[in-house]
């Protein structure tokens, strides 16, 4: 029987408790190349990302098992906090001692578990400010909203925002920059206010 993908994230959850392979896929496939690129940027290799996302996959599979357990932001902030953590911990070790190949997580499952709430709670508070910082940009209208996309999320530089967006020099784009930053600032401190 072919189980179509589950879209609640609780009851995705649910099923990985209970050993649904189609849910372990379904979580692989959605936040594996988040890890993944993550990882590499930080040092790590394809392979790396794939034993390191396998041991976020165990941890989550562990918590998923425990009926008191209460997932409070996204499976994969989760499993991004905890491969972040495990990542750096792998480094620690690591540094510490590069010839050693041991891997002792006896007597971890603690830390980790605690490590791994406090860096939930971090990319949780990013998700809602990304999420404010977002209903902030649609408030603020054009041509304010591609103007700063244009130079945080493109990389442009003001010499072409001011050709594209018709100043007259990057200095009068810059200024506009400034001012787009300032109604932005309002907006995003109001919607956080509410």
């Amino acid at each position: 029987m072919v189980q179509s993908p589950v879209n609640n994230e609780h009851h995705l959850l649910a099923a990985l408790a209970a050993g649904d392979r189609t849910a372990t896929e379904q979580i692989y496939q959605q936040h594996f190349k988040i890890v993944n690129g993550w990882l590499i940027k930080n040092g790590g290799t394809s392979a790396d990302a794939a034993d390191v996302f396998q041991e976020a996959m165990v941890v989550l599979f562990g918590k998923a098992e425990n009926e008191d357990f209460r997932l409070t932001c996204s499976i994969g902030t989760y499993l991004f906090a905890v491969s972040k953590r495990l990542w750096y911990k792998k480094l620690q070790r690591q540094s510490r001692d590069p010839v050693s190949l041991k891997y002792d997580t006896e007597g971890e499952e603690d830390e980790y578990g605690v490590a791994h709430e406090e860096d939930i709670n971090v990319h949780h508070e990013r998700e809602v400010h990304y999420e404010q910082l977002n209903t902030a940009l649609d408030q603020i209208g054009e041509p304010c909203r591609s103007l700063l996309k244009a130079f945080y999320h493109n990389d442009k530089s003001m010499q072409e925002i001011a050709a594209d967006f018709g100043y007259t020099n990057p200095e009068n784009a810059k200024t506009q920059k400034y001012k787009c930053l300032t109604r932005l600032r309002k907006l995003f401190y109001g919607v956080q206010a509410k």
